[in-house]
């Protein structure tokens, strides 16, 4: 059996991200250190480079959040840009959804264990999340899926005029450029490519921001999100 990799030491921008949650943030590191391999939820190889490839540069994804949003991280896995962005702003409102159970599980115990009351814990599929969830400002993800793929899960949960940022590579203005089309079927009228983490991160994070319009999800979800809000007034009528 190979040897687990020890969890390094936190950098000092740690320090600097998450201020007074940096015991909590240390905490969260721990935890993905250990259960988190051992659930299978990240790899081994991952844990010498927790702080710097995962919990930093998912924590300043905070610089594109605006203040006192509603946020859905969609795909959540191990929390990952979910509980980094939970511990450096309180003001945000933040659902970590995440279709499977083992990973439900692991987030709802860091949830709990780090007192993060303004993060709620839902097991789902995106798609299956119309009208069974509140719209949000932002839709957040990592790692999830090509940005067509991933439009099409996050899109459709958004409230008109919202936003989905979404961590990606070197290859984010690839990835605009090939889902152009599929964006705009969603109702999307802006996508831009954002890096921030100066001075804290390097490389800087890379974040594609879609913007959508009055109609998140295009034509195609209008009528499912009429279906799911009448199914929701007859349900509270009964």
């Amino acid at each position: 059996m190979t040897e687990a990799a020890e969890l390094p030491e936190a950098p000092e921008q740690a320090r600097t991200v998450f201020g007074e949650y940096f015991p909590e943030a240390v905490r969260y590191a721990e935890l993905l250190a250990d259960a988190g391999v051992k659930r299978g939820l990240i790899g081994p190889r991952e844990v010498p480079r927790l702080w710097e490839r995962h919990l930093l540069n998912c924590a300043v994804l905070s610089e594109a959040v605006p203040e006192g949003v509603t946020v859905c991280d969609v795909g959540s896995g191990a929390g990952l840009p979910g509980i980094p962005l939970a511990l450096v702003r309180r003001d945000l409102k933040i659902t970590l959804l995440e279709p499977l159970l083992r990973r439900t599980n692991f987030l709802q115990e860091v949830v709990e264990l780090l007192g993060l009351d303004h993060v709620t814990v839902v097991r789902g599929r995106a798609e299956e999340m119309l009208g069974k969830i509140t719209p949000v400002h932002v839709v957040t993800a990592r790692a999830v899926a090509p940005l067509d793929r991933l439009a099409g899960w996050g899109v459709p949960l958004l409230r008109p005029y919202g936003e989905m940022l979404a961590l990606k590579g070197d290859t984010a203005e690839e990835e605009i450029n090939g889902a152009r089309a599929a964006l705009s079927r969603l109702g999307v009228v802006e996508t831009s490519v954002l890096h921030v983490g100066e001075g804290i991160v390097d490389p800087l994070t890379t974040v594609v921001r879609v913007e959508v319009g009055e109609s998140p999800g295009g034509v195609r979800f209008a009528a499912k999100r009429a279906k799911a809000a009448r199914t929701s007034k007859t349900r509270r009528r009964r």
